[in-house]
């Protein structure tokens, strides 16, 4: 049985309906890479949380994640996880543009892709969003940890990342032309 925070916005599924839903029908989420930047412009760290897997009980890292919910525009969902994640000081701007810089679909059998979610069958939007507030993780992360861009794209950090995520956060970092080598 796995147990949950609950969602103070339960949006319009029980768990139990949630649970069956994802048996049936691939579900939208969002995913964001937090980023700092210097006054030029520039990605100068990377955001991962770090939280306790719900599939194996390992302490993991993660981006910012989370549903779409029905009748819910993606840039609210977008603003919502990132408050939900980093707290509501984190100040983050969304890009103006809802077009992600990747979209990835997570199987809940291996093989079909890099990309896994045991639960479900995932679409995921992914974006890179700046930051320039306090970040105080919330929610089920247990903490923040701003990487520098070579950090971020290193194999012990891909290795901590569930589902797949290291090679997405390096999709991110490769549209950022943060990749070197």
């Amino acid at each position: 049985m796995t147990v949950r925070t609950p969602d103070p916005n339960p949006g319009w599924l029980s768990d139990h309906d949630l649970d069956e839903t994802r048996k049936r029908v691939p579900m939208l989420y969002v995913e964001a890479v937090p980023v700092r930047m210097d006054p030029d412009g520039l990605v100068t760290e990377i955001g991962l949380l770090l939280r306790g897997s719900t599939e194996t009980g390992a302490i993991t890292r993660s981006l910012v994640s989370g549903r779409v919910m029905h009748g819910e525009r993606v840039r609210d969902a977008l603003m919502r996880h990132l408050e939900k994640d980093l707290g509501p000081t984190a100040f983050p701007v969304l890009p103006v543009s809802t077009v992600p810089f990747a979209v990835t679909e997570y199987f809940p059998w291996p093989g079909v892709s890099q990309f896994s979610d045991v639960r479900q069958h995932a679409v995921a939007l992914a974006y890179v969003v700046p930051v320039s507030g306090e970040c105080e993780p919330r929610q089920d992360a247990l903490e923040l940890s701003w990487l520098s861009p070579e950090e971020a794209a290193s194999d012990a950090v891909a290795g901590e990342m569930e589902g797949g995520r290291g090679a997405l956060l390096r999709q991110a970092l490769g549209h950022l032309g943060l990749l070197t080598g």
